[in-house]
């Protein structure tokens, strides 16, 4: 499977999504997925009288947990190694990383399952551990589907929407035997019997592998207790049985009580799943039942994300991806055009802040959205995504010649004299406007027309009938 880092050096988002929307069988089961999920995600939102305080409450808790972030990471580290875990600090990916091999190689073992965890996806760990002799086995389904296909992630909440079940059915048939438990014979591309085959895979790699790999919805700061929702059971399988368990959080998944948490398990399961319940919730604590557990707190950029006033809302997400369900623009290319585990309009404002803005991808991520403002609409603890969008744009490099026409049409619009003056010298010469502007403006009309200038402004106008009185 292709991890974080392999996304780096890809072409930017527009080449991305250029080649993405010729794809007319990803563009249908993308917006079948999303529209699925983003009825049933209204229904059961209105439901609640209380959504927008809800809605309030999870913001007020992250933005509290952020700006206390130190206190309530000791806080979980202290709690953590009474319960007889053990607590381990990550600066960075590779740092990450290391941690993570050296405690699977104390155990003499060379496998391990893992839950899904974008965390791990974001650090490139299986590539990692690949690296050292260890292979690490997706157990959720989807990333089961990613991982047999040498794919990458595309969805938030399920990485394989841009398969269907033909596709699946293929994958399974011709990859499964390389992984494990073969296929069965005969197996159709029916959701039953494709769930019936994994399971049987799965099963096999549950009972022999003593090491797991976790990532976490939520950390509880007071109890030092970790949270994982799934809808599979596969991540219980997981988080039970190895004899070793590994979890790779970020740091910024702390809320500090089990208070704080009910109002999470009401927000997520409805904007992720469109359900009332989340079907499987599981917590653990320390070290339970005879197990080992390690705790490995990921920064990986995080910190600096913090420092940005204006950015920071991007870590109270929850990666509950109803950002992406809604986005016009994520419907038609998808998600591996972004370039990043973190696809959707949450992607583009998160990973320019993880990353950097360095590369040519990375850079063009805020721009990746038509500024429509449906994924704050959506979104469960009310990030401002179109405000962060623009922020970042701000703080991108920009060629020379585009520099200077905003400075020209500061300029303009600065004085209403001068905007008028604009506006009378455009009608007039309206009939030499080209159909596409030339050199490095070209980029604008390949994808646009140039609206019709009117033959009087509404300037003029208003001032000709009285306001439209005449």
């Amino acid at each position: 499977m292709s991890g974080g880092n392999t996304f780096l050096g890809m072409p930017t988002f527009p080449r991305n999504a250029a080649a993405a929307v010729q794809d007319s069988q990803l563009r249908f089961n993308l917006r079948k997925a999303t529209h699925t999920i983003r009825g049933k995600r209204a229904s059961v939102v209105a439901e609640l009288p209380d959504w927008t305080e809800l809605r309030t409450a999870g913001k007020e808790i992250k933005d509290h947990t952020l700006r206390n972030l130190e206190r309530y990471l000791l806080q979980m580290e202290e709690a953590v190694t009474a319960a007889g875990g053990h607590v381990h600090w990550a600066a960075d990916a590779e740092e990450a990383n290391r941690i993570v091999a050296d405690l699977v190689k104390a155990t003499g073992e060379t496998s391990v399952v893992k839950v899904k965890s974008m965390a791990t996806q974001e650090i490139g760990l299986n590539e990692a551990l690949q690296a050292e002799g260890i292979t690490a086995y997706e157990t959720d389904l989807a990333e089961l589907i990613v991982q047999l296909g040498d794919d990458w992630p595309s969805h938030i909440l399920v990485p394989a929407i841009h398969r269907n079940r033909s596709e699946i059915r293929e994958i399974f048939h011709d990859k499964m035997a390389d992984w494990g438990r073969a296929a069965p014979e005969g197996l159709t591309d029916e959701p039953r019997a494709l769930a019936d085959a994994a399971r049987l895979h799965l099963r096999e790699r549950f009972l022999s592998t003593k090491v797991a790999v976790s990532g976490a919805n939520f950390m509880i700061a007071e109890t030092g207790t970790l949270v994982v929702l799934e809808s599979e059971g596969n991540g219980r399988m997981c988080l039970t049985l190895p004899e070793t368990l590994i979890s790779v959080v970020g740091i910024e998944k702390l809320l500090p009580s089990w208070r704080d948490l009910e109002v999470f398990l009401q927000l997520l399961p409805r904007s992720s799943t469109g359900e009332r319940m989340n079907p499987y919730t599981s917590t653990w604590t320390g070290a339970v039942e005879g197990q080992e557990f390690h705790l490995v707190l990921l920064d990986n950029g995080r910190t600096q994300v913090l420092a940005d006033e204006v950015g920071r809302q991007a870590l109270r997400c929850i990666r509950c991806s109803a950002c992406l369900n809604v986005c016009p623009v994520y419907e038609r290319a998808g998600g591996h055009a972004y370039g990043s585990v973190y696809p959707g309009p949450i992607g583009a404002i998160l990973t320019p802040q993880l990353r950097g803005m360095g590369s040519a991808l990375d850079a063009s991520l805020p721009y990746a959205s038509t500024l429509c403002g449906a994924c704050f609409e959506a979104c469960p603890v009310a990030i401002d995504i179109p405000e962060v969008l623009v922020h970042l744009r701000g703080k991108a490099r920009h060629p020379r010649t585009e520099r200077l026409g905003m400075r020209a049409a500061g300029w303009v619009f600065n004085r209403p004299a001068r905007l008028a003056r604009a506006q009378r010298l455009a009608v007039r010469f309206r009939r030499f406007v080209p159909e596409r502007l030339p050199g490095p403006l070209s980029a604008w009309t390949d994808t646009r027309d140039i609206p019709d200038i009117p033959a009087e402004s509404f300037r003029d106008w208003w001032n000709r009938t009285d306001g439209g009185a005449r």
